[in-house]
Protein backbone atom coordinates (compact mmCIF):
# COMPACT_ATOMS: atom_id res chain seq x y z
CA UNK A 1 0.00 0.00 0.00
CA UNK A 2 0.86 3.47 -0.81
CA UNK A 3 -0.47 6.84 0.21
CA UNK A 4 -3.93 6.86 -2.45
CA UNK A 5 -6.98 9.11 -3.02
CA UNK A 6 -9.52 5.89 -2.57
CA UNK A 7 -12.65 8.02 -3.25
CA UNK A 8 -15.49 7.90 -0.53
CA UNK A 9 -19.14 6.83 -1.79
CA UNK A 10 -22.01 8.86 -1.29
CA UNK A 11 -23.03 7.88 2.51
CA UNK A 12 -19.60 6.50 4.08
CA UNK A 13 -21.40 6.44 7.18
CA UNK A 14 -24.29 4.49 5.93
CA UNK A 15 -24.47 0.52 6.93
CA UNK A 16 -22.81 0.70 10.43
CA UNK A 17 -23.80 -2.63 10.89
CA UNK A 18 -22.74 -4.42 7.37
CA UNK A 19 -20.18 -6.89 7.80
CA UNK A 20 -19.82 -6.06 12.29
CA UNK A 21 -17.91 -8.80 12.64
CA UNK A 22 -15.51 -8.40 9.65
CA UNK A 23 -14.93 -5.35 10.62
CA UNK A 24 -13.89 -6.29 14.20
CA UNK A 25 -11.61 -8.43 12.86
CA UNK A 26 -9.93 -5.98 10.96
CA UNK A 27 -9.57 -3.74 13.95
CA UNK A 28 -8.20 -6.50 16.36
CA UNK A 29 -5.78 -7.85 13.48
CA UNK A 30 -4.73 -4.18 11.94
CA UNK A 31 -2.17 -3.61 14.64
CA UNK A 32 -0.15 -6.97 13.84
CA UNK A 33 0.53 -5.00 10.69
CA UNK A 34 3.19 -3.21 12.95
CA UNK A 35 5.27 -5.96 13.29
CA UNK A 36 5.54 -6.94 9.81
CA UNK A 37 5.83 -3.54 8.01
CA UNK A 38 7.18 -0.53 7.81
CA UNK A 39 5.09 2.77 7.96
CA UNK A 40 1.16 2.45 6.98
CA UNK A 41 2.54 0.27 4.15
CA UNK A 42 0.22 -2.80 4.88
CA UNK A 43 -3.40 -3.72 4.65
CA UNK A 44 -5.63 -6.68 5.60
CA UNK A 45 -8.95 -7.73 4.62
CA UNK A 46 -11.56 -10.32 6.02
CA UNK A 47 -14.09 -11.33 3.55
CA UNK A 48 -18.08 -12.70 4.18
CA UNK A 49 -19.57 -13.52 0.72
CA UNK A 50 -19.68 -11.30 -2.15
CA UNK A 51 -18.77 -8.21 0.24
CA UNK A 52 -14.94 -7.80 1.88
CA UNK A 53 -13.86 -5.43 5.09
CA UNK A 54 -10.36 -3.87 4.71
CA UNK A 55 -8.05 -1.61 5.99
CA UNK A 56 -8.68 2.31 5.77
CA UNK A 57 -5.70 3.72 3.76
CA UNK A 58 -3.15 5.95 5.64
CA UNK A 59 -4.03 6.32 9.24
CA UNK A 60 -1.97 4.46 11.64
CA UNK A 61 -3.28 0.65 12.55
CA UNK A 62 -4.57 1.48 15.80
CA UNK A 63 -6.38 4.63 15.28
CA UNK A 64 -9.69 3.56 13.96
CA UNK A 65 -13.17 1.76 14.99
CA UNK A 66 -15.06 -0.89 13.14
CA UNK A 67 -17.67 1.60 12.05
CA UNK A 68 -14.30 3.40 10.47
CA UNK A 69 -13.90 0.14 8.30
CA UNK A 70 -14.31 0.30 4.98
CA UNK A 71 -16.44 -2.30 3.14
CA UNK A 72 -16.51 -3.18 -0.20
CA UNK A 73 -18.01 -5.08 -3.41
CA UNK A 74 -16.19 -7.68 -4.96
CA UNK A 75 -16.28 -5.01 -7.57
CA UNK A 76 -14.67 -2.52 -5.59
CA UNK A 77 -17.78 -0.68 -4.80
CA UNK A 78 -17.13 1.32 -0.98
CA UNK A 79 -20.65 0.47 0.57
CA UNK A 80 -19.40 1.52 3.91
CA UNK A 81 -17.46 2.97 6.38
CA UNK A 82 -16.08 6.17 7.50
CA UNK A 83 -12.74 6.42 5.91
CA UNK A 84 -11.79 5.40 2.31
CA UNK A 85 -10.52 2.16 1.46
CA UNK A 86 -6.66 0.85 1.15
CA UNK A 87 -5.63 1.62 -2.33
CA UNK A 88 -4.64 -2.19 -2.55
CA UNK A 89 -8.54 -2.86 -3.12
CA UNK A 90 -7.86 -4.26 -6.51
CA UNK A 91 -5.78 -6.73 -5.45
CA UNK A 92 -7.68 -7.70 -2.61
CA UNK A 93 -10.92 -8.18 -4.60
CA UNK A 94 -8.71 -9.59 -7.19
CA UNK A 95 -7.59 -12.74 -5.41
CA UNK A 96 -11.26 -12.66 -3.87
CA UNK A 97 -12.69 -13.18 -7.21
CA UNK A 98 -10.25 -16.15 -8.03
CA UNK A 99 -9.60 -18.33 -5.05
CA UNK A 100 -12.30 -16.54 -2.69
CA UNK A 101 -10.43 -17.30 0.54
CA UNK A 102 -11.48 -15.59 4.20
CA UNK A 103 -8.81 -13.23 4.52
CA UNK A 104 -5.81 -11.62 2.78
CA UNK A 105 -2.66 -9.90 4.75
CA UNK A 106 -0.31 -7.21 2.31
CA UNK A 107 2.94 -6.31 3.50
CA UNK A 108 6.27 -4.61 2.89
CA UNK A 109 7.96 -7.01 5.70
CA UNK A 110 11.62 -6.50 5.35
CA UNK A 111 12.91 -9.87 4.46
CA UNK A 112 9.82 -10.45 2.11
CA UNK A 113 10.69 -7.65 0.50
CA UNK A 114 14.43 -8.09 0.01
CA UNK A 115 13.53 -10.93 -2.10
CA UNK A 116 11.13 -8.69 -4.07
CA UNK A 117 14.00 -6.49 -5.07
CA UNK A 118 16.21 -9.27 -6.07
CA UNK A 119 13.27 -11.04 -7.88
CA UNK A 120 13.31 -14.39 -5.91
CA UNK A 121 10.99 -16.48 -5.55
CA UNK A 122 11.05 -18.62 -2.29
CA UNK A 123 11.68 -22.37 -2.61
CA UNK A 124 10.98 -24.69 -0.36
CA UNK A 125 13.90 -24.64 1.81
CA UNK A 126 11.75 -25.45 5.42
CA UNK A 127 8.89 -27.35 5.93
CA UNK A 128 6.78 -24.98 6.87
CA UNK A 129 6.08 -23.34 3.92
CA UNK A 130 3.57 -26.18 3.91
CA UNK A 131 1.40 -23.09 5.31
CA UNK A 132 0.88 -21.99 2.25
CA UNK A 133 2.49 -24.08 -0.76
CA UNK A 134 5.54 -25.86 -1.96
CA UNK A 135 6.84 -22.59 -2.62
CA UNK A 136 6.17 -18.61 -2.71
CA UNK A 137 6.45 -17.83 -6.38
CA UNK A 138 7.24 -14.26 -7.70
CA UNK A 139 4.40 -11.90 -8.98
CA UNK A 140 5.06 -9.58 -12.00
CA UNK A 141 6.06 -5.86 -11.59
CA UNK A 142 3.11 -3.68 -11.78
CA UNK A 143 2.24 -0.28 -10.16
CA UNK A 144 0.12 -0.37 -6.65
CA UNK A 145 -2.98 -0.80 -6.54
CA UNK A 146 -3.82 -1.58 -10.11
CA UNK A 147 -5.65 -4.38 -12.02
CA UNK A 148 -2.75 -5.02 -13.78
CA UNK A 149 -0.61 -5.64 -10.44
CA UNK A 150 -3.75 -7.94 -9.18
CA UNK A 151 -3.82 -10.03 -12.08
CA UNK A 152 0.20 -10.84 -11.87
CA UNK A 153 -0.08 -11.90 -8.40
CA UNK A 154 -3.70 -14.09 -9.19
CA UNK A 155 -1.83 -15.84 -11.96
CA UNK A 156 1.56 -16.20 -9.89
CA UNK A 157 -0.47 -17.97 -7.48
CA UNK A 158 -2.62 -19.56 -9.37
CA UNK A 159 0.44 -21.65 -11.71
CA UNK A 160 2.36 -22.22 -7.82
CA UNK A 161 -0.89 -23.55 -6.22
CA UNK A 162 0.22 -21.30 -3.55
CA UNK A 163 -1.44 -19.28 -0.95
CA UNK A 164 1.28 -16.70 -1.14
CA UNK A 165 2.80 -14.13 -3.50
CA UNK A 166 6.15 -11.81 -3.61
CA UNK A 167 5.38 -9.12 -5.63
CA UNK A 168 8.49 -8.05 -7.37
CA UNK A 169 10.11 -4.80 -6.09
CA UNK A 170 7.04 -4.83 -3.70
CA UNK A 171 6.10 -6.65 -0.71
CA UNK A 172 4.41 -10.15 0.41
CA UNK A 173 0.94 -10.42 -0.11
CA UNK A 174 -0.63 -14.10 1.95
CA UNK A 175 -3.79 -15.46 2.06
CA UNK A 176 -5.42 -17.71 4.51
CA UNK A 177 -8.98 -19.12 6.09
CA UNK A 178 -9.54 -16.27 8.60
CA UNK A 179 -7.67 -13.46 9.12
CA UNK A 180 -6.07 -14.79 12.17
CA UNK A 181 -4.40 -17.74 9.78
CA UNK A 182 -3.24 -15.11 7.34
CA UNK A 183 -1.84 -13.43 9.91
CA UNK A 184 0.15 -16.20 11.82
CA UNK A 185 1.07 -17.75 7.98
CA UNK A 186 2.88 -14.16 7.07
CA UNK A 187 5.10 -14.52 9.64
CA UNK A 188 5.75 -18.02 8.47
CA UNK A 189 6.51 -16.58 5.43
CA UNK A 190 8.90 -13.59 6.32
CA UNK A 191 10.33 -16.03 8.51
CA UNK A 192 11.52 -18.66 5.60
CA UNK A 193 12.46 -15.54 3.81
CA UNK A 194 15.20 -14.82 6.32
CA UNK A 195 16.16 -17.61 6.50
CA UNK A 196 16.63 -18.41 2.70
CA UNK A 197 18.61 -14.77 2.79
CA UNK A 198 20.89 -15.45 5.32
CA UNK A 199 21.55 -19.40 3.94
CA UNK A 200 22.41 -17.62 0.39
CA UNK A 201 24.72 -15.58 2.17
CA UNK A 202 26.86 -18.79 3.36
CA UNK A 203 26.04 -21.17 -0.19
CA UNK A 204 23.29 -22.06 -1.99
CA UNK A 205 20.23 -23.53 0.18
CA UNK A 206 19.06 -26.94 -0.04
CA UNK A 207 15.38 -27.42 -1.43
CA UNK A 208 13.70 -30.35 -0.29
CA UNK A 209 12.13 -32.46 -3.00
CA UNK A 210 8.27 -33.03 -3.85
CA UNK A 211 8.38 -36.16 -2.05
CA UNK A 212 9.34 -35.15 0.99
CA UNK A 213 7.05 -32.04 0.59
CA UNK A 214 3.98 -34.69 0.18
CA UNK A 215 4.97 -36.04 3.22
CA UNK A 216 5.14 -33.01 4.89
CA UNK A 217 1.46 -31.97 3.33
CA UNK A 218 0.45 -35.58 4.54
CA UNK A 219 1.42 -35.04 8.63
CA UNK A 220 0.01 -31.46 8.42
CA UNK A 221 -3.23 -32.88 8.39
CA UNK A 222 -3.20 -34.14 11.43
CA UNK A 223 -1.05 -31.33 13.03
CA UNK A 224 -2.41 -29.53 16.07
CA UNK A 225 -5.10 -30.12 18.55
CA UNK A 226 -7.51 -32.92 16.22
CA UNK A 227 -11.34 -33.16 17.47
CA UNK A 228 -11.95 -36.78 19.19
CA UNK A 229 -13.15 -39.09 17.12
CA UNK A 230 -16.77 -40.32 17.75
Amino acid sequence: MSPDGSGAGSDPDANPDLLREAREAVVAYAPALADLTPGRTGNLSVREGDRVAVTPTGVPYDSFDAVDVPVVSLDGERLAGRMAPSSEVPMHTGIYGHDRPGAIVHTHSPWATTMATLHRRLPPIHYMIAAVGREVPLADYAPYGTEELAANVVAAMAEADSDAAILANHGLVVTGPDVATAVENTRHVEDICRLYLRASAVGEPHVLTDEQMATVEERFESYGQQPDAE
